[in-house]
């Protein structure tokens, strides 16, 4: 793993960070709408993160390969080594409307409210929405401190020539 994959993996951490933080802010904007443009009340987004598959990879040896498995080794031979291949980064697949139930409530001079005075709200609960926001911020920093380090090794590198 060459130091230029640690980066590339921070970045793409750094990247979807800050799209789950631009989601849970957009929830948090429309956490009291109750008419959208698709018609009812605003539903909660979600990112989902899954394993970069695309881009750089990264090879990691599992071991020397065995006689067994067909190379030979002899004397002077180094033995080949087998190469697990792991994907780099994260990527978001998609922002997802939230399916769970929309809360009902009870406020007969809102001009969304049902004939028994019930209005169907958005299913954002600011809680939860906050403690998204710690996590996602926590997950950032931790990726800006990796990308540091990361950095600060390629500069140590460097230096050792001098």
């Amino acid at each position: 793993m060459g130091i230029f994959n640690s980066l590339e993996i921070s970045a793409s951490g750094l990247a979807a960070q800050r799209l789950r933080l631009n989601v849970i802010a957009n929830n948090i904007a429309n956490a009291s709408v109750t008419r959208t443009p698709q018609g009812g009340p605003y539903r909660r987004q979600v990112a989902d993160f899954r394993a970069a598959l695309d881009g750089p990879r990264i090879l990691v040896p599992e071991g020397p390969a065995s006689p067994a498995a067909g190379m030979k080794t002899g004397p002077g031979q180094v033995a080949a080594e087998r190469y697990q291949v792991l994907p780099a980064g994260v990527e978001v697949g998609e922002v997802q409307d939230d399916p769970s139930e929309l809360p009902m409530v009870y406020d007969p001079g809102h001009p969304d409210a049902d004939e028994k005075g019930y209005v169907r709200m958005p299913n954002v609960n600011p809680v939860t929405e906050m403690m998204d926001l710690m996590a996602a911020s926590r997950a950032y920093e931790a990726n800006v401190t990796a990308l540091t380090v990361a950095r600060d090794m390629a500069n140590k590198t460097l230096e050792i020539g001098r």
